[in-house]
């Protein structure tokens, strides 16, 4: 494992007890004194910070929209984002049937050490100093956060492209289906035929194919380069697209 000191260093945080970032780092599978109660504690802690910088940098956005927000923020998958960055994986303290299995590399393992690590930067040092860590760590990417399309699905961003222009909304037909009963493609199409679009995908689910299929719809929509008045015929005039796309697994 290596030195906790160049992960302080990347924290930009010096513990005070070091034991409790060794706990923080302790999966259950190396022992008694793991680290599930600290990121009980750092998922609180997060929660609250990044409710608190959404509310301070989007001041128009209601309720139900910030809720969205943070919920992708915290969300598994952008905490083992954050804890690559931070190297976080060189650090684990795992069990031998956990190293064998490759769990430094699993996002949920790694996603609750970084929940783990801010619970024990609260107990150090208190909430400002956990607040100031995440602050540091999730101001870049919330810079970067469009508040109108972060964690809406892509059928549900074709349907509000559309809607804007005033356009009816597409329709998903399941087109083929192949392979054994445990082990289906689904090859569906999704059309818009005020835009003489249809695009295809392939998934492993149903509903798997329908969201690359508007993937594709959006990227041909946006292709068509369309302002504001729906319907125009220059639009009209673009050829039909058929963009197979495939998938093993369903995104959750």
């Amino acid at each position: 494992m290596a030195s906790t000191a160049t992960l302080e260093t990347a924290l930009d945080y010096q513990f005070q007890d070091p034991s409790l970032l060794e706990q923080a780092l302790t999966h259950r599978s190396h022992g008694a004194r793991h680290n599930e109660r600290l990121e009980f504690l750092g998922d609180s802690v997060l929660n609250f910070v990044i409710a608190a910088m959404l509310y301070k940098r989007f001041s128009k956005v209601d309720e139900g929209d910030l809720s969205r927000l943070r919920a992708n923020l915290v969300k598994q998958s952008s905490l083992a984002e954050i804890a690559q960055k931070l190297s976080l994986s060189q650090y684990l303290r795992l069990g031998e049937g956990e190293l064998k299995s490759g769990g430094f590399r699993r996002p949920s393992i790694l996603a609750d050490t970084l929940e783990a690590v801010f619970g024990a930067i609260f107990l150090d040092a208190g909430f400002e100093a956990a607040q100031r860590t995440i602050v540091k760590l999730y101001t870049p990417i919330i810079q970067g956060v469009d508040p109108k399309t972060l964690g809406k699905d892509p059928k549900t961003l074709l349907q509000e492209l559309l809607q804007g222009r005033k356009l009816d909304l597409p329709t998903y037909t399941v087109i083929a289906t192949h392979g054994a009963a445990h082990n289906q493609m689904f090859d569906v199409e999704c059309s818009i035929p005020a835009l003489d679009i249809k695009v295809t995908a392939a998934g492993s689910s149903r509903r798997a194919a329908e969201q690359l299929a508007a993937t594709q719809a959006i990227t041909a929509v946006q292709a068509l380069g369309l302002g504001k008045a729906a319907g125009k015929s220059r639009a009209r005039k673009s050829a039909q697209l058929s963009l197979p796309v495939a998938v093993t697994q369903e995104n959750k």
